[in-house]
């Protein structure tokens, strides 16, 4: 299968045979990365390769990253041997995660959610060209790919009697975003500056930030999204080694004002990494990476630049993609503007937001990478 080459290499945990295995795909199959270890010895130290889950390979750091991606293109041309097809192992949660934070870096799905939410007023606050607005998520209900999404019940606008409603979403919505899944982590109060972003990120994700619409406008003022957006978040089992994505990066489309000192960036410090957005096999969307106006490096600056430490497993997403074009927003709030605009997919149903039974397949690649894809199905 092309997009999964000796260039890209994602890693992942695959259960196969009744045991949970360190991974990196190939084609259309896994490698079980320990048994490579065994028979080609690499090196180094090759516990951090053995365990079920990748942290103990993302906590190792930037040189042994290195070094891991360098062995593996080197032996797997002549290893079939511990080849395991892809269909025969079940992909699960790559790493614990320890803490979800989620951003809200494009320009585009920024002035359009102001524009849906507040119609008579500006639609960026004063600070959204300051800094990389950002919330706190939950991370115990970030998700591998391929889990059920329960429908969300919660508190909704109030009625004519002024008694807000309760129940199940009726506004269903997705999020296409990439996730930045941090390896290395940081003293408590020292900031990590921007160019020590690969220092500490390890890889890339697909990621669906699942969000219910009507509950998320009648809680988010004054402190944000809460119960909205923290039923559920998916990702996709493979993560992309940042290496891998070094052909793709590509300058940021431009900041004004200039931001302060410590959100300085060197460029290309953004990714050209393009999206599709699957709903019931429609592609709907193809939101444009490149267009983000925020950089990860930026989030992950400003992340810390209070103080506030890193952990292993530390997740953070880009929040939704979108693109100018009407066929590049990242959301389904922006597609059918806020209900008011139905879509239509290839079966002649129309959508606003999501039924249940409805799957959302999110999809990406960079050059000639193809990213892990992140899949869901909603259930009542």
């Amino acid at each position: 299968m092309t997009g999964f080459g000796l260039d890209h290499l994602p890693y992942g945990v695959a259960s196969h045979q009744g045991r949970d295995l360190v991974v990196v795909r190939l084609g259309d199959d896994v490698v079980d990365l320990a048994a490579l270890a065994a028979a080609s010895p690499p090196g180094f130290d090759a516990s951090v390769l053995a365990g079920s889950s990748l942290a103990p390979l993302m906590a190792a750091g930037p040189e042994v990253w290195a070094v891991v991606r360098s062995w593996l293109q080197d032996t797997l041309p002549d290893a079939p041997a511990s080849h395991i097809p892809l269909a025969e192992v079940e992909m699960r949660m790559p790493f614990a995660v320890a803490d979800y934070v989620d951003f809200y870096a494009s320009l585009n799905h920024a002035s359009n959610v102001g524009k849906i939410f507040r119609p008579d007023a500006e639609p960026l606050l004063p600070n959204w060209r300051h800094l990389p607005v950002g919330y706190h998520g939950r991370a115990g209900t970030v998700v591998p790919s391929g889990t059920p999404i329960v429908r969300p019940r919660g508190q909704r606008r109030p009625g004519p009697d002024g008694r807000p409603g309760f129940g199940p979403s009726q506004a269903l919505d997705i999020e296409a975003e990439l996730g930045f899944v941090v390896g290395a982590p940081s003293a408590m109060g020292q900031p990590v500056p921007t160019g020590a972003f690969a220092d500490h990120v390890f890889g890339v994700t697909l990621l669906n930030d699942w969000s219910a619409r009507d509950i998320q406008a009648w809680e988010y003022v004054p402190l944000g999204p809460f119960l909205g957006k923290s039923f559920a978040t998916s990702i996709s089992p493979w993560i992309t080694p940042l290496a891998a994505l070094d052909d793709a990066r590509a300058p940021l489309p431009g900041q004004d004002p200039e931001p302060l000192d410590y959100l300085q960036v060197a460029e290309p410090a953004g990714l050209a990494i393009e999206l599709e957005v699957v709903v019931n096999d429609t592609v709907v969307s193809r939101p444009p990476y490149a267009s983000m106006y925020w950089s990860p490096a930026q989030m992950l600056a400003h992340m810390t630049v209070n103080g506030a430490s890193l952990r292993t497993g530390d997740l953070y997403g880009s929040g939704t993609i979108s693109g100018v074009e009407r066929d590049q927003r990242g959301s389904l709030l922006e597609l059918s503007w806020g209900g008011s605009e139905p879509f239509t997919l290839d079966d002649g149903t129309t959508r606003t937001y999501l039924l249940d039974g409805d799957t959302v397949i999110l999809r990406a690649t960079a050059g000639s990478i193809t990213l892990g894809e992140v899949e869901g199905t909603i259930t009542a």
